[in-house]
């Protein structure tokens, strides 16, 4: 028999457990998108109906997508949203993406991304970024952005967390 404070322990782990299991792998390979998808996931499970018109309107993904892969085992809005702009990007349909990662056996977007050549570092993943903004500002949601993006949006705050540290001015020198 158990004791009580194990049992109390295992009740205690068990949602966080549960939870862990139902977090998608997003890893597209940018800390910085990774933590706006999350964000992204907040926001359609309070503005859902907004989140729909984001991804019909500015993602050219049709209502019907958006509404079946939101019900989809396994995916979240941050997974939908980052499915549709990956789709915009490589110029190919969002079902088309959504089915290519459905189909693979560890679904993570950096190896996707990658494959259909936009990864980290490349133009299209930097302009998903920038489109990332500009949903955010759709939304009146405030977002700081990462060193990457601060050159595209100068006035925004950064990301504490990714902020470079000021460059080091060199010691004047009287000669």
């Amino acid at each position: 028999m158990k004791s009580p404070a194990a049992l109390l322990l295992a009740c205690l782990l068990l949602p966080g457990i549960a939870g862990a299991q139902a977090t998608p792998d997003r890893h597209t390979g940018d800390a910085w998108v990774d933590a706006r998808l999350a964000d992204i996931d907040a926001y359609a499970a309070t503005y859902r109906d907004a989140f729909v018109d984001e991804m019909t309107r500015y993602h050219r993904a049709p209502r019907e997508l958006v509404q079946e892969l939101l019900a989809r085992p396994g995916w979240s809005a941050g997974d939908v949203y980052f499915a549709c702009s990956l789709a915009q990007q490589a110029g190919r349909p969002c079902r088309d993406i959504a089915d290519l990662r459905s189909a693979m056996p560890a679904p993570g977007w950096g190896d996707l991304g990658r494959d259909l050549g936009v990864a980290p570092g490349t133009p299209g993943f930097h302009a998903l970024k920038r489109d990332v903004v500009a949903t955010y500002d759709r939304w009146a949601r405030p977002v700081r952005v990462d060193a990457e993006l601060a050159p595209d949006f100068p006035k925004r705050p950064r990301d504490p967390a990714k902020a470079a540290a000021p460059p080091v001015k060199p010691a004047a020198h009287d000669h």
